[in-house]
């Protein structure tokens, strides 16, 4: 698949936003369960860094990134 820079481009943006609005929501979910915020913050920083490389290993097996 011979994608254009700009949609590799994209995709990989769109591929980081999914994965802040991951940490994000696994932050809350965290945070309403009762954790302190530190803790909060690195569930969410450990949930959003996972489904960055998951994303991405997708795509590259997808043929998008390579």
């Amino acid at each position: 698949m011979h994608l254009s820079f700009g949609i590799r481009l994209s995709l990989v943006l769109a591929a980081a936003l999914v994965a802040v609005i991951v940490g994000m929501t696994t932050g809350l979910l965290a945070r309403w369960d009762g954790a302190r915020t530190p803790a909060c913050i690195m569930r969410g920083g450990a949930a959003s860094g996972i489904a960055m490389t998951l994303m991405v290993l997708v795509l590259t097996s997808l043929g998008a990134l390579g």
